[in-house]
């Protein structure tokens, strides 16, 4: 019998965790896959990376190149060769360049790998040298919390560890589920071992979730869309009884007073009352006024606002809400405290590519100094970039539609577009309407079926990698090439030097191979000392004296320690904000009825609320169609038995689920774990649309609008539909 090996390396798709994965190899084949069983904390791994070697041998995996013989779309390929296809792409490229404009070619990354060295930026790098592109902004999974975060903060920076939640007294989880989501590897067995401590969790969700069933002693269900009502009825019952930390907002925030005439109803007349927050909510008020005077009296409490309700029409309202009532309570800075916004913790997220070149289509482009660019904090704050969910406006109306530019090429990488982005059926018409389309891609998904060319690409396991914790643990991970890779397929940057030499672009690499790329990134990083025994163990577990506390330094010496906001302090009240002039923008966090939401007259027509929630098996489409994976929890559409036995639906019976965006087929699933009115669908499922226009492969997208929020949220939540027994 040959040999064994066990290779140490780590999932790099965008899942909440990084993981160690123990590959067992022989005679150049994965045999298993176990996880970490090594010094604590142990970076175990989840089904996902443990049934990896399935989504590596999977009998869709692109084997050579293939460019398009059919209608695009129809996925009709012919097999052709590397240099044939490269030359093709590279002319193409060179066309519409000198035809259009580098503002034409529409770089479209995703998130399909998020190590330091392979993915998406290959290709950002040949564009850039190449003379620029049009990219997008607005990032699906964080783009309403990372503007209330720079609102509010000025910084992404506003997580604690988390082994600090053990130092917590009330942990509140609103819309949070880190057993799906994971959140960093080591975030479950730390709530797990705060509840052993006796630390009380309450869960707010519209689903009775993993997270609730197995951390939560109390659940609150709430609507869709109202959870900024919620949170500001909280307030005013603070205000009411004098209970905020009058001194802590004094101290160290600004427009306090601003965002209490709101409440309170100065400013408006309307007294935000639990009352006032029922009828919105549909939680009690009873329940609503228990939960503030609990959050207020219990100290230190941790408010963890997920990034689930943020992905909502006017999500950022939500964000910045629960970011004041953590000012409030004073648990800003201080350990079992926790601020909300973006929740990053660990600097070493950032390992990476040098960022040394920039677009030059951006350069010199026009700047916004009273838009909300200048408070993104991610990217370059330029008018040339398109909002993601407007991708398909922009190719089908170009500067006619007042898009920055007019595409006439989709340049795709690491990125299951349409199948990721809102509104399908318009996406299928964008890209049908483009005059060339390249994919690097692994498998056959729905969106490589609209390659004009089409290549492979090796999984994490055919190549070598560093990579970095999702948001606040402090590890890095070393990962080792299991086995060469199969068929065909390359690396993208691979792919892109040998397009960059057809591009007479001579410097692609800058003189360094991979390994020497991965030793500048790993000690650039401040904690890798010696790369060569960071890549033999495969992981640095860093040691810390104490846990690391956003705006720890701000709290205790805000003299010298400023929040790098434009006035010093975590700002309730935004001046800038207010020079908008954007009502659905309010300087000071408001409640505003979201458009498809609770009470949007369009619910007349579509009277569900449907959400579009992670799925347990799934990276988004990243793992979709693994048959381990399929067994664990197959696609459902969750239904309430209330909104069931309206409409005669039984458990497991197919239904149709549509709005005025489409349709899609599939089967039930009748539970008492989802709240009346709402129904679920989870996110990542390849979409095929049939003849008669029907989704048979429950896309969630298909149903989504491709609409966002002024602050940039995606709307990925906020959706009404109606469901009928098919």
């Amino acid at each position: 019998m040959s040999q064994t090996k066990t290779i140490i390396t780590a999932c790099s798709h965008d899942c909440g965790g990084r993981c160690v994965l123990k590959v067992h190899v022989a005679n150049g084949k994965i045999l298993r896959i176990e996880t970490d069983d090594g010094n604590a904390p142990q970076l175990r791994a989840c089904l996902r990376g443990r049934a990896y070697r399935q989504r590596v041998y999977s009998a869709d995996r692109l084997q050579y190149p293939m460019k398009r013989t059919g209608e695009r779309g129809e996925g009709k390929f012919e097999r052709t060769s590397w240099d044939e296809a490269q030359d093709t792409i590279a002319k193409e490229l060179v066309r519409i360049r000198d035809t259009y404009g580098n503002a034409s070619i529409m770089y479209i990354p995703g998130a399909g790998s998020q190590a330091a060295l392979h993915g998406a930026q290959a290709v950002e790098r040949l564009l850039a040298k190449f003379g620029g592109y049009t990219r997008f902004w607005g990032v699906p999974s964080f783009e309403g919390a990372l503007f209330a975060s720079m609102a509010s903060y000025g910084t992404m920076m506003t997580g604690n560890d988390r082994e600090d939640l053990l130092n917590s007294k009330l942990i509140i989880m609103w819309g949070w589920n880190p057993a799906v989501t994971i959140w960093d590897t080591g975030t479950i067995p730390t709530l797990i071992k705060a509840k052993e401590k006796g630390v009380r969790i309450v869960c707010i969700d519209p689903r009775l979730t993993e997270s609730v069933a197995v951390l939560g002693n109390e659940w609150i269900p709430i609507r869709p869309s109202t959870d900024a009502a919620m949170l500001i009825a909280m307030a005013y019952v603070m205000i009411e009884r004098k209970l905020q930390d009058q001194k802590f907002l004094d101290t160290y925030t600004v427009g306090f007073d601003r965002f209490r005439d709101y409440v309170m109803g100065t400013e408006d007349n309307i007294s935000k009352t639990p009352a006032w927050a029922e009828a919105i909510t549909g939680v009690p008020q009873a329940t609503i006024e228990r939960l503030a005077l609990e959050y207020a009296t219990t100290k230190p409490a941790a408010l963890i606002p997920g990034w689930g309700p943020a992905r909502m029409s006017l999500g950022e309202q939500f964000s910045r809400a629960a970011i004041v009532l953590a000012c409030m309570t004073g648990n800003v800075g201080i350990e079992g405290g926790y601020a909300g916004g973006f929740m990053r913790a660990f600097h070493s997220r950032e390992m990476g590519m040098p960022r040394g070149i920039r677009n030059p289509v951006e350069v010199g482009s026009s700047y916004r100094p009273n838009s909300l660019y200048k408070l993104r904090g991610a990217g370059h704050p330029t008018a040339a970039r398109v909002h993601a969910v407007k991708i398909h406006d922009a190719i089908l109306q170009g500067k006619a539609g007042g898009y920055p530019c007019d595409p006439k090429m989709a340049y795709i990488v690491a990125s299951s577009y349409p199948n990721s982005y809102p509104n399908i059926n318009k996406a299928i018409a964008a890209l049908k309407s483009l005059e060339f389309v390249v994919v690097h891609e692994q498998r056959m998904t729905p969106g490589a079926k609209f390659a004009d060319v089409l290549l492979p690409v090796n999984t994490f396991m055919e190549r070598e990698d560093v990579i970095s914790p999702w948001l606040g643990s402090p590890y890095l991970l070393h990962m080792d090439k299991a086995i060469d890779s199969i068929y065909e397929c390359k690396t993208d940057r691979d792919i892109c030097d040998e397009l960059a030499t057809r591009l007479g672009i001579t410097d692609y690499r800058e003189g360094h191979i991979d390994e020497e790329w991965l030793k500048l990134i790993a000690e650039a990083s401040g904690d890798v000392q010696d790369y060569d025994e960071f890549k033999k163990k495969g992981v640095l577990k860093l040691k810390k004296e104490r846990p690391f506390v956003a705006f720890r330094e701000q709290i205790d010496d805000p003299n010298n320690n400023p929040f790098p906001t434009f006035s010093g302090k975590a700002e309730i009240y935004s001046e800038h904000i207010a020079e908008m002039n954007n009502p659905m923008l309010p300087p000071a966090p408001k409640y505003i009825p979201a458009p498809e939401g609770y009470g949007d007259p369009l619910s007349q027509k579509y009277p569900l609320q449907l959400m579009s929630t992670h799925h347990k098996p799934a990276t988004h489409s990243s793992l979709e169609k693994v048959p381990w994976l399929e067994e664990v929890e197959p696609r459902r559409l969750w239904v309430n038995a209330v909104d069931a036995k309206a409409r005669g639906i039984s458990d497991g019976d197919e239904v149709l689920v549509f709005n005025d965006r489409g349709k899609i087929l599939m089967k039930t699933k009748v539970t008492e774990r989802i709240m009346p009115g709402v129904v679920n669908l989870c996110q990542g499922g390849w979409f095929d649309i049939s003849e008669d226009g029907i989704d048979l492969g429950a896309c969630a997208n298909t149903l989504v609008t491709d609409e966002h929020s002024p602050g940039g949220a995606w709307s990925t939540n906020t959706v009404l539909v109606e469901v009928k027994k098919a």
